[in-house]
């Protein structure tokens, strides 16, 4: 009874945390939601008897993942005056359309039980019989090992990224002054 009643207090908070991110207008309060919804997604993975993934989710995503993007965030700066609008047309479209084809895809897989039945549920004792780590470690650093390097190297070119483009000009010795915005022609003084 517990159980479910930790299950449905934690999807509750997840989708509305998840739904109020997507409607904040501040982009710093809309990351402190998605911090939240990742702390929901940690305790899913507890309840699943996964706490290896519970550590890494707090760890990685909530934490390191997060300071990242608060830090993109401050560091760039967010006009709230700024009108929000599309800069590739059609981009709604298609994303609505990709919405609709995950959503169609999640009903088939639902639909056709490739969830957890009673040959999947044995199927995933026999692999997690030396521990969940060691399970994940296997399938991640022998099948998934090139990905995940990957991952690893866009991050770093990602971050590398942000310093660049957050930089601040110097001149004459003087304090130094915000970089002007890509499109602005008029020079700092």
């Amino acid at each position: 009874m517990g159980f479910l009643v930790l299950f449905w207090t934690t999807a509750t908070v997840a989708v509305a945390s998840a739904i109020a991110m997507l409607f904040m207008r501040n982009a710093v309060h809309s990351a402190l939601m998605l911090i939240v919804n990742f702390f929901c997604i940690a305790v899913f993975f507890l309840m699943l008897g996964s706490e290896f993934l519970f550590v890494v989710q707090i760890i990685v995503y909530a934490g390191a993942i997060m300071v990242l993007f608060l830090f993109v965030i401050m560091l760039l700066g967010v006009d709230p005056q700024e009108r929000l609008r599309e800069r590739i047309p059609g981009q709604r479209w298609v994303a609505i359309l990709l919405g609709a084809g995950l959503v169609a895809e999640v009903v088939v897989a639902v639909r056709l039980g490739l969830g957890l039945s009673s040959g999947h549920a044995a199927r995933l004792d026999a692999l997690n019989r030396g521990g969940n780590v060691r399970a994940l470690a296997a399938v991640l650093f022998n099948r998934y090992f090139f990905p995940f390097e990957v991952t690893s190297v866009l991050l770093i070119v990602a971050a590398v990224g942000v310093v660049l483009l957050g930089r601040r000009q110097v001149t004459d010795g003087a304090t130094p002054r915000p970089a002007a915005p890509a499109g602005d022609l008029e020079r700092v003084p």
